[in-house]
């Protein structure tokens, strides 16, 4: 792979990377004075709505961008515009429909899930989150043309603008719901529900950003289209292939989606049975997926964009039976992520009290709980963002049915964890939590192995894992050190946390460069990679 395809690979890369940590950092700023109004009770009613929801969206349409990506890139691979465009279309139908199934069923079945999962006041956000699942299907459809066009800029601006409106009317929505509703006992489901009714104004907004940028690429289309004198593909072969595509997709992500779930299911027909009421078993929901898993998720959406912007690229290595620049392209994006993922879960060991104390500051009830939850269950980070990776590395390469296989082996072992250790142990949430790390690692190994195996692939230990471990741990020191000194001299925790997180950056930096993490061509083809290989010098 020469200088110039690493760049491009890197550059789509950063620009999903960089659209998905800004969309997070917005997530976090309008979710932290959105939690703090809705209270543990609300955020658990909240959490649960959006963990039944991600579900419906996978099985209707979360597979959409990466499999019409796929699709798309490995026909344009063979300067195929047309069969290309075809294939566009037929998605756009399966997503109509898929999408008004989802809408009704979630819409229609809210009562029932209410009582399914034991929380009250469940069925209001969803079915303001109905519709959503619409809206959804089709942006999935746009989102995945433009990335198998290998044009990643429209899928990150339109991330950025859902998430603005998202944010805007989320915390607007929330406070004047539960400001009409305060005199209802079903306040904090009416401020949940007014959580949701972002999301959806959102994906409207993300959805009329993209149909403007691809009604002015019909043009350019419509010439492709008339230079291409390939046959055409039929409807029936299309939606063959889009279904062979898209299932495995949709069971790999269903099982990653349905883990959440089943957990919360499991947690409050449990721990109620154990005598929990059903405010407090929402209440403690809320505090592991509120202040426990939004902070895990962060780092994790690099991981995602980069697997969204790696698939067009192995798709047409692969393709071309350009085995060498697989290898290569699956080196720069493992890479890349760990050296993202470990210093980020090492970050928020050490700093998880500060953190929590600044993010969430009238959570104070299970504060303690919240601050050892982060603690206990950082390092799924790290599994997290490499079994995502390999997820979309191995189907990118056509092999579709193996992180199903290995993602669903990894959730039957996950709920037995989880089943044990709610009804024999009293771990609790921190059950919750043990298993949340133990799923992606074994993930993660069965990935791994598979890689190495069918596509004959080495892994590089030291480079893509011991040495970013290393200059994390080093760098979690010195991070803990400077909070420690500053706290203390200020009795500032906030003071002292953003001195440690700007601290942590150059001593991270420094530490990766110099260990040798990457070589001089690899941060050479890196966007600002000269300049950086200067400041080493």
């Amino acid at each position: 792979m020469d200088k110039k395809s690493k760049n491009a690979l890197f550059l789509q890369g950063i620009i999903l990377a960089s659209a998905g940590i800004v969309t997070k950092i917005i997530g976090f700023i309008y979710r932290i004075p959105m939690a703090n109004m809705l209270g543990e009770q609300g955020n658990g009613i909240y959490s649960v709505a959006f963990g039944i929801y991600n579900v419906a969206l996978t099985l209707s349409s979360y597979s959409l961008p990466l499999a019409v990506s796929k699709m798309i890139s490995g026909r344009l691979a063979k300067n195929e515009y047309q069969n290309a465009y075809r294939v566009y279309l037929q998605a756009l139908f399966f997503a109509v429909a898929a999408g008004l199934v989802a809408c009704t069923a979630l819409f229609f079945g809210a009562g029932y899930l209410e009582e399914l999962y034991n929380c009250a006041g469940l069925a209001k956000p969803l079915r303001v989150l109905a519709p959503t699942t619409f809206v959804v299907a089709l942006l999935g459809v746009f989102r995945g043309f433009f990335q198998g066009h290998g044009n990643m800029v429209p899928t990150a601006l339109s991330q950025i603008m859902e998430q603005i409106i998202n944010a805007v009317v989320s915390i607007a929505a929330t406070y004047q719901f539960m400001k009409a509703f305060q005199s209802s006992d079903s306040v904090a489901a009416y401020g949940a529900a007014g959580g949701t009714t972002g999301t959806l104004a959102g994906a409207i907004m993300a959805l009329v950003v993209l149909a403007i940028i691809f009604i002015r690429q019909l043009g350019e289309m419509r010439k492709n289209k008339q230079q291409d004198e390939t046959l055409a593909e039929s409807t029936a072969h299309i939606y063959k292939m889009l279904l062979l595509t898209i299932l495995p997709v949709i069971l790999s992500q269903t099982i990653y989606q349905i883990g959440y779930t089943i957990d919360d299911l499991l947690f409050g027909s449990i721990m109620v049975a154990k005598g929990l009421t059903d405010e407090m078993a929402s209440s403690l929901r809320g505090v592991f997926n509120t202040q426990y898993n939004q902070l895990i998720n962060l780092p994790v959406a690099i991981a995602s964009a980069m697997a969204a912007s790696t698939i067009p690229s192995i798709v047409h290595s692969y393709v071309r039976n350009e085995i060498k620049e697989v290898h290569e392209k699956i080196d720069a994006v493992v890479k890349f992520n760990m050296v993202i993922a470990i210093p980020a879960a090492v970050g928020l060991t050490v700093l998880a009290d500060p953190i929590i104390s600044t993010l969430f500051p009238r959570l104070v009830t299970y504060h303690v709980m919240a601050v050892r939850l982060l603690e206990t269950g950082s390092a799924a980070v790290i599994f997290y963002a490499l079994s995502t990776i390999t997820t979309a590395i191995l189907q990118g390469s056509n092999y579709m049915r193996l992180p199903v296989i290995h993602s669903g082996i990894s959730l039957l072992f996950h709920i037995g964890i989880v089943f044990v250790l709610l009804q024999f142990t009293e771990l609790g949430v921190y059950g919750l939590v043990i298993a949340n790390v133990v799923f992606p690692i074994m993930v993660s190994f069965l990935n791994c192995r598979a890689l190495q195996k069918r596509l004959q692939y080495e892994w590089k230990i030291g480079r893509l894992f011991i040495r970013p471990v290393f200059s994390a741990v080093i760098m979690g020191i010195v991070v803990l050190g400077v909070y420690q000194v500053i706290f203390r001299m200020t009795g500032n925790i906030q003071i002292g946390l953003l001195t440690a997180v700007i601290a942590a950056v150059p001593v991270y930096g420094f530490l990766i460069l110099r260990t040798g993490c990457f070589t001089r061509e690899e941060l050479e083809a890196l966007p600002l990679g000269r300049k950086l290989l200067r400041f080493l010098k």
